[in-house]
């Protein structure tokens, strides 16, 4: 019975771990494709220097989790990737917090990307 307890536990933790913050918008990364060449809006890549030197999308500036995001425009819709989605998603919880209103979060990140 303890057992099955700290397991409800651990899997209502990474639900809401992954659950995006309120106001960030979700797309596929088929939405993705259609939009990535607009120039108007700002795409982060939140993985590390290694992986996204491994393989990434050439508009996406890499910005790892954990960078000083309070220099980034405010007047622009920020798209935030990552490997799978789950490290976006925190990213973009700290963009909602520092008064961001345009965030979008890639859902399974580069996991799905087929571009």
């Amino acid at each position: 019975m303890t057992g099955f307890i700290i397991f409800a536990v651990i899997v209502a933790f990474l639900v809401w771990r992954m659950m995006p913050a309120k106001g960030v918008k979700t797309i596929s990364t088929e939405e993705l494709a259609t939009i990535v060449n607009d120039r108007d809006k700002l795409f982060i890549d939140v993985r590390t220097p290694a992986e996204y030197k491994g393989r990434h999308i050439q508009q996406f500036k890499n910005m790892p989790l954990g960078t000083d995001f309070s220099k980034l425009p405010k007047d622009q819709g920020i798209f935030v990737i990552c490997q799978s989605g789950m490290r976006s998603a925190q990213a973009c919880k700290q963009l909602k917090k520092l008064g961001y209103q345009d965030i979008t979060n890639i859902r399974g990140g580069m996991n799905v990307w087929r571009g």
